[in-house]
């Protein structure tokens, strides 16, 4: 079967260490490859616009006192034509937290910036997942491979987010401050802490809320004394012109691994599709809800209900990438101690594999496209399945499925059914 394959990764020290290697190597080589990318030198340079350059482009942005050029998308996609020569657009709907943090991307060149960013991340991130994986640290690098790739290849900040989820998870139980502050940090996208938050209010952590809220209030205020009041409502209008774009589908849809994506790429209208994502979350939010009652009545060990939670942050929000699953990561290396317990050989092969379709897919897609029509193309015009979407659909259904199972009472042995009568 293919979870004892997997699994086998994880059977002797020694083969532990060889995947880790392997896995770490290949990110490695991806990095110091991309660096040349996106600092456009020699053979590597390229026009197509990268996620990580929309990062740059905001950051001169930022030192040139013309932030709010970036939150006007007609202004926004000249300044991209005019660094990187594509036809390609991205809009810009981080919050003002974020343009703090990219800002200081314009004092070095573009291919500098990209490999301190990645690496810094990329470092902290493994980190953590390390500490909280234990020995399936490989187990789940080996499943992670392909989310990693992408979030690697794109310069995004999944790896930074994931960060900030496992620093919560790691800290939630005894020390709620430094919970807090990691999840007030999730400030810079704020629809992927919405799960985090639900757990927080189940559990009643009343300190780790309080502490972040404190944190958006403070950084808040200071983004108000450094760029001004009005980008918020700067904010907030790109915001509004974004759901344009999405309901439109002109963003590369085929990448979202939400059941909006899904759906609307299946022909769903966007009113349908919408109502459907909105269904979508509140099971996966219910099932943080049942998952922390199954941990107070003790039917499962309270890691399952936050690796439950990492794992549905990413299925919340409409707007979520294949570059948002390191978060996933997470919830899989929180999962796993309790995984054969629960869940059959048939089951755990399942949640592999959507976990690894979900990452891969996108990257396999964009290749294909990329060598039919060009690698400056615009893909978001370009038609395919949100297939990432319906894997988290379908990952969701089986955790849901291992939940409800979790509720129902044990079945009698045959001696003590025996017994009872």
């Amino acid at each position: 079967m293919f979870a004892e394959t997997l699994e086998a990764v994880q059977s002797s020290p020694s083969k532990r260490t060889i995947y880790v290697r392997f896995v770490v190597a290949a990110l490695a080589v991806m990095i110091l490859f991309k660096t040349f990318r996106f600092g456009r030198w020699s053979a590597w340079q390229g026009q197509e616009l990268s996620d990580f350059d929309a990062f740059y482009i905001v950051a001169r942005q930022i030192w040139h006192g013309q932030l709010d050029l970036a939150y006007r998308f007609e202004t926004l996609i000249k300044l991209q034509q005019a660094f990187t020569g594509s036809t390609s657009f991205m809009p810009w709907t981080y919050p003002p937290q974020f343009d703090l943090l990219v800002a200081p991307f314009a004092l070095l060149p573009a291919g500098i910036a990209y490999l301190l960013f990645v690496t810094a991340t990329l470092t902290a991130y493994l980190l953590t997942l390390r500490v909280i994986a234990g020995k399936d640290f490989a187990h789940v690098l080996v499943v992670m491979f392909p989310a990693l790739a992408i979030t690697v290849g794109c310069g995004q900040n999944g790896f930074l987010t994931g960060t900030l989820i496992s620093i919560v998870c790691l800290n939630v139980e005894r020390r709620q401050l430094i919970a807090g502050l990691a999840l007030g940090a999730m400030v810079i996208k704020p629809h992927l802490a919405i799960a985090a938050g639900v757990y927080m209010l189940a559990t009643r952590r009343w300190m780790a809320l309080a502490t972040a809220t404190s944190v958006v209030l403070a950084s808040s205020l200071v983004c108000t004394l450094v760029f001004g009041w009005q980008i918020w409502a700067a904010w907030l209008g790109s915001i509004r012109e974004s759901a344009i774009f999405l309901e439109h589908g002109f963003y590369p849809m085929f990448r979202m691994i939400s059941a909006y994506a899904a759906l609307g790429r299946a022909g769903v209208p966007p009113n349908f599709a919408f109502w459907a994502q909105a269904a979508f979350a509140s099971f996966a939010l219910f099932g943080i809800v049942l998952a922390v009652w199954l941990g107070k009545a003790r039917k499962m060990s309270p890691a399952f209900a936050l690796g439950v939670t990492a794992m549905v942050s990413v299925m919340i929000s409409p707007y979520a990438y294949d570059y948002d699953l390191p978060m996933v990561g997470i919830g899989l290396a929180l999962l796993l101690p309790d995984l054969a317990h629960v869940a059959n050989s048939r089951e755990r092969s399942a949640l592999y594999g959507l976990i690894l379709l979900a990452g891969a897919y996108g990257m396999l897609q964009s290749g294909r496209l990329a060598a039919q029509f060009g690698s400056e193309a615009d893909l978001s015009d370009k038609f395919a399945p949100a297939v990432g979407g319906f894997a988290m659909m379908v990952l969701l259904a089986l955790l849901l499925r291992l939940l409800w199972r979790a509720t129902q009472p044990a079945p009698l042995l045959p001696h003590a059914a025996q017994a009872a009568e």
